[in-house]
């Protein structure tokens, strides 16, 4: 289905995106719905989205700030193609050793490091 960006509504900021958001190409065709949003809220700094693509089960991609084009009350849009955005890496299996003590992270610290993870392509 395609929308045009005033079917949206307003712009809004990222902080209003919620898990479930529909998520549109450029073109306006409807690509997924936002499974995580990446930002640091205490700096204020939006690092980007987590898409579930459809049909399901599809795939999750993560769309950069700057492959957003904009952020809208009822969906958001890409910049870019789908093709164009890369799906998040894999988490590796843990490099513990089994002496090491196991850190439990506090869930923004966790939620951060996912991010920073997610860029550096780690």
């Amino acid at each position: 289905m395609k929308l045009g960006h005033g079917d949206l509504g307003r712009p809004t900021a990222y902080l209003a995106i919620v898990e479930g958001t529909p998520v549109y190409g450029p073109g306006g065709d409807r690509v997924g719905i936002v499974d995580e949003v990446l930002a640091d809220e205490r700096e204020d700094i939006f690092r980007g989205l987590v898409v579930h693509t459809l049909p399901l089960p599809g795939r999750h991609l993560f769309a950069d700030a700057d492959q957003i084009a904009g952020i809208y009350e009822r969906g958001v849009v890409l910049a870019v193609t789908p093709d164009s955005v890369p799906e998040p890496p894999r988490p590796q299996p843990s490099q513990r050793k089994l002496d090491e003590p196991v850190r439990v992270e506090p869930p923004l610290q966790a939620a951060l490091r996912r991010a920073w993870d997610w860029l550096t392509r780690r």
